[in-house]
């Protein structure tokens, strides 16, 4: 980690999963550094496919798998406006309905002999689909943002990444900060909560 240019300008906007998380001098594994506390404060200063960079209340700042922050809660909306209604699970749901629809219509295929194995599994290359629903609790996977998200009714929110960190030279939902990154080819390891 390496200290910030100004520790007063701190200004929390997540924190750490309740497992900890490790962290590294660059968006690159290769460069570990300390494991981040559970529960940590931090404020995130940029973002790199899907690498963080984040601010330490102490002044240092490191890299870490972005999508395992958890956000603090926003500040109230402004006096007298509507209450604003959070993410909709309809939209999800109705992908994760699509997804199922093309893989059932792949096997109905592949069963009436009109497709054969090695073209199955070509078709049904990157589909991926996840689903629970418990009573009034749903948990479903979002391919796009390659996450699980949970709802408990009328509430979406991200509840688990769902593989790693994306390589740094992948396009960023965000402009990439200013570091160069790594090298095309480098394979990341697997970064989840509780990893040492």
């Amino acid at each position: 980690m390496q200290p910030a240019m100004d520790q007063f300008a701190f200004r929390p906007s997540h924190v750490a999963p309740p497992g900890g998380m490790a962290s590294w001098a660059a968006p690159d594994p290769a460069v570990p550094t300390a494991r981040l506390d559970a529960l940590l404060p931090v404020q995130l200063l940029a973002r790199q496919g899907d690498w963080a960079q984040v601010l330490c209340s102490n002044g240092w700042t490191a890299w870490v798998d972005g999508r395992l922050l958890l956000t603090l809660p926003q500040p109230p909306p402004a006096a007298g406006a509507a209450p604003a209604r959070t993410v909709d699970p309809r939209p999800a749901l109705a992908e994760a309905e699509a997804a199922l629809a093309r893989y059932r219509a792949l096997l109905e295929d592949l069963a009436a002999g009109t497709l054969d194995l090695a073209t199955f599994r070509e078709r049904a290359r990157g589909l991926r689909l996840g689903l629970v629903v418990d009573g009034g609790e749903l948990w479903v996977f979002d391919p796009a943002q390659d996450r699980w998200c949970y709802a408990d009714g009328l509430r979406l929110q991200p509840y688990a990444a769902a593989d790693r960190p994306a390589p740094a030279h992948a396009p960023a939902a965000t402009p990439s900060p200013s570091p160069s990154p790594s090298p095309v080819g480098t394979t990341y390891a697997p970064t989840r909560a509780g990893e040492p």
